[in-house]
């Protein structure tokens, strides 16, 4: 059996924030700095041409890693490796911009995202310009066309701003950009959050499809577990920064073995009526500042010990995946 390339390679990935109070009310106050690890030693890889997903309440940390990965955030310890080169390396020149082109993202409000002053043409065309500097306007304006209409749109929608068009729509250009570098990769950051569920179903339906003509590798940051069932080949579930569990879509939805994951499904309504035994998401996040010494998750977890409250579990095969727990490593659980 041949194991699928990796496209993309996280090693040991780590971001801290500085949340310190100023420097005269910390002298005041006698008081150290304080931080926030947002992604504390994550690793995981993505194959080409599959949809991996990062799933968990907000603050895990899912929307950082994605920010991490495209390079507007700078990890503050790990490696991030893109078909085989090192991004921490600094790629200059020519040879970063090849690789720039290759991963692209799309962002949660496609009106944010979106330059309000400036006509789709543009908004679509900057890339081109960037990564196509010998491509004339006649033959950029031509593209562009050939972009919207893959999205769904009109080539005529081009002379428009982006307040004149719908949710939805705006959503269409932000991936009409995203496609104008031809890349392999992107980055799709909770991507329909913020359209109503109607709308939802189009785009995700429209990005399946792109991906299945241009052999696209996604990243799929969500915190609706609905949609990634329909959009992941795996799901990683990430707490307070960590992962906790990485399975095949079918596996993780059929056979939770972390608790958090467990919690986090029972919640999801029971459309189907089996008569499951449910269990409510109890507690909350702890404060990410302060966080719980070893596994994080041990104040909400009914199966915790004295191990889970010292030593922080590492994330180990478990026969159908990885999970970073101490209670399925010893069969607890």
């Amino acid at each position: 059996m041949t194991t699928p390339t990796p496209l993309v390679e996280v090693n040991h990935l780590s971001r801290r924030f500085d949340v310190s109070k100023p420097w005269l009310n910390r002298v005041i106050e006698r008081t150290e700095k304080a931080y926030v690890r947002a992604v504390d030693d994550v690793t995981f890889r993505i194959n080409k041409g599959e949809t991996l997903a990062l799933v968990g309440e907000s603050g895990s940390g899912k929307s950082t890693i994605a920010r991490l990965i495209v390079g507007l955030l700078d990890p503050s310890e790990g490696d991030i490796h893109f078909d085989g080169k090192s991004l921490k390396k600094g790629l200059k020149g020519a040879e970063a911009r090849r690789l720039r082109r290759r991963f692209q993202m799309i962002f949660q409000d496609p009106f944010a995202s979106l330059n309000p002053r400036w006509r789709v043409t543009d908004i679509i065309g900057e890339p081109l310009k960037v990564f196509e500097g010998g491509m004339s306007s006649l033959d950029r304006r031509k593209r562009v066309g050939e972009l919207l209409t893959l999205v769904g749109l009109s080539p005529e929608d081009g002379v428009k701003f982006p307040h004149e068009f719908s949710g939805g729509q705006r959503q269409r250009v932000a991936i009409a950009r995203a496609l104008a570098a031809r890349p392999d990769f992107i980055v799709c950051d909770e991507p329909t959050s913020a359209l109503d569920v109607s709308v939802q179903a189009q785009i995700l339906n429209l990005m399946k499809d792109l991906q299945d003509e241009f052999g696209l590798t996604f990243l799929f940051i969500s915190h609706d577990l609905s949609v990634v069932r329909h959009m992941a080949n795996r799901i990683g579930v990430l707490y307070l920064g960590r992962l906790a569990e990485v399975a095949d879509s079918k596996t993780l939805f059929a056979r939770p073995r972390h608790p958090y994951t467990r919690m986090l499904l029972d919640a999801v309504p029971d459309l189907e009526m089996t008569g499951r035994k449910r269990k409510k998401v109890e507690g909350e996040i702890p404060n990410p500042i302060d966080p719980p010494s070893g596994c994080a998750f041990h104040p909400r977890c009914p199966f915790a010990n004295e191990r889970c409250r010292v030593e922080i579990p590492q994330l180990l095969w478990n026969g159908e995946g990885e999970t970073a727990c101490h209670g399925v490593e010893e069969g607890r659980i």
